[in-house]
């Protein structure tokens, strides 16, 4: 469960490591906590060394969508999902990734959010 306030590692190559969830979009009021494939509003805590061509710097607010829970996932098969960290992918304002390379794990959820590029991207589906 990702709430306003939570920490999260970000699993692309768009340079940024840490951010910050200001804002969960989509679930009525800010009080209800984001799952994986929820969309959320970031603010950049952590980049890396900036690149000339970087599109994103410390500091600014984007979107991303939570690709990776500690919180036990439930499938409707009766298995569980557990992952070791709270992790995202930013996205721009067309739902695209920033980044051109997923690093991370990412679930069949996001099939169902419409996250087709996200899945392409990455190395293993869950």
């Amino acid at each position: 469960m990702i709430s306003v306030g939570t920490g999260l590692q970000i699993s692309d190559n768009s340079s940024a490591k840490l951010v910050k969830c200001i804002k969960v979009l989509g679930r009525g009021n800010n009080r209800n906590p984001a799952f994986i494939g929820d969309t959320i509003v970031v603010s950049l805590k952590a980049v890396t060394a900036k690149r000339p061509r970087s599109k994103i710097n410390q500091g600014e607010v984007h979107k991303a969508v939570i690709v990776e829970m500690k919180k036990k996932l439930s499938r409707k098969d009766g298995n569980y999902l557990q992952f070791n960290r709270n992790a995202g992918i930013l996205i721009n304002s067309q739902m695209l990734p920033i980044g051109t390379r997923v690093l991370g794990i990412v679930t069949y959820e996001l099939r169902r959010k419409g996250y087709f590029k996200i899945l392409s991207l990455s190395p293993i589906v869950v």
